[in-house]
Order: structure tokens, then sequence, then C-alpha cells
């Protein structure tokens, strides 16, 4: 098992069970760098967008949103992010629909921890792989940290910089449209020349060709080649 590499990444539990919840953040919390629980669905989703995971763990019964709907809204946001469901049923219905949606592994309650453990190890080399992107210039994005290295040098971003990269890098190649950089980054509304602002001063502050923009649709960045 590769314990320094588990110790890079952060879990998301969600799981209305309180025992099952902490039974499983107990067998799991020595591993891995941070493992955070979510009672529900909606508090899964908020703990998702605020810490982002590297994996999330989620149950599919759960009140008022369940863990396959709480799964479609996280693929929205990064469709490569690995989901392990938990069930007490194995209803063929929900395995297919959660097949279909691209779950990464499929458990039945009651289920022994260290199986889970062992899916993780199994799949931890490849989250690895997409925590640090190399970009132009010598610049590096750390997805885990959200922080920003040029040349092995951390460069100062905000919490707005940090989450504009951090978007932007889930959809590395692919022109993410103003609106969505807008919707996504500023809690209120905000027109396109504040956004041309804030790209200017982030070039200024990082490399002219760092961020490509795509006339009258977006913005985009593509890691480097070398």
């Amino acid at each position: 098992m590769n314990l320094n590499l588990l110790k890079t990444l952060k879990i998301l539990i969600v799981e209305d069970e309180v025992k099952i919840a902490s039974l499983l953040k107990d067998a799991l919390n020595d591993y891995f760098h941070k493992v955070f629980i979510a009672k529900d669905a909606q508090e899964g989703l908020k703990r998702f967008k605020t810490n982002k995971p590297d994996i999330v763990i989620t149950d599919i019964m759960m009140p008022i949103t369940d863990g396959l709907e709480m799964t479609i809204l996280i693929k929205e946001i990064d469709e490569l992010t690995p989901i392990i469901v938990l069930s007490a049923h194995s209803d063929k219905e929900k395995l297919l629909k959660a097949i279909d949606i691209g779950i990464n592994k499929y458990f039945i309650k009651p289920f022994d921890p260290d199986e889970v453990l062992e899916h993780i190890n199994k799949i931890a080399p490849t989250l690895n792989k997409r925590r640090k992107v190399k970009l132009k210039d010598g610049f590096v994005f750390d997805n885990n940290s959200t922080t920003l290295y040029k040349d092995g040098v951390l460069i100062s971003l905000t919490k707005r910089e940090k989450e504009f990269f951090y978007l932007l890098l889930k959809h590395q190649n692919e022109v993410v449209e103003a609106s969505t950089i807008k919707e996504t980054i500023w809690e209120e509304e905000v027109n396109d020349e504040r956004l041309r602002t804030f790209i200017k001063r982030l070039r200024l502050k990082t490399s002219r060709d760092l961020i490509q923009n795509a006339s009258g649709q977006g913005y985009l960045i593509s890691p480097s080649n070398i």
C-alpha cells in the first residue's frame, strides 16, 4: 500500500447513518490527508464544492436527494472525480443507473472498510497524476491544494483566482464560457468588463500566454506538452 500517496488525498463521506459514517471515517482517517463527513446529499454537494475532495464515498438512500442524484451534480462539476457508492440493497435498477452515470465502485452493506481502502489504494496513482498539472512557461497548478507554482516558487493567488484556475483546469483544453466563470467564482452578478479586468490582472501576475481567450466565447488553459 502506497501510504505516502494516500496521505496526499482528501476523502468525502456522504452518509446519513451516523454509525456507518463514523465507522468508515475511523477506518480511513489515519491513511488520508483529510476525511470529511456530510450527513446528506445537500451538505455533500456543498462540501464537495468547498473542500474539493479527490474521492467521494456516498450512500444511495438518503432523505430529500439520494446519492445518485448528488453524483450527477458532482459529475457536472468534475466528471473525473471517482464516486464510490454504498447501498443496503442490491437493487438492480439502481445499480444500472449508478453504472450509467459513471460511478467508480459499488459496495453492498454491510461492507468491509478494508475493501474500500484497498480499492482507493488501487486507483490512487491515477488520482495523483491529476493532482499536479504542468502548464506553459514553467507554471504548475496543484488541484489538491489549489496552489500555483512558477519554476518551483509559490505564486500568491487570491481565493477567486484559485477558483478560476481550478475551474478551467477541470475543463482543460476546453473553452469555459464567460457566463459559467462569472456564476462560479462570483456570488454576485458581474459584467463582462469586470471579468476582463480580472483576467488582465491575473495575466500580469502570471503570464500573458497562460490563459487563452476564445473570442466571444470564454477562456481556456491548456497543459504543457513538455
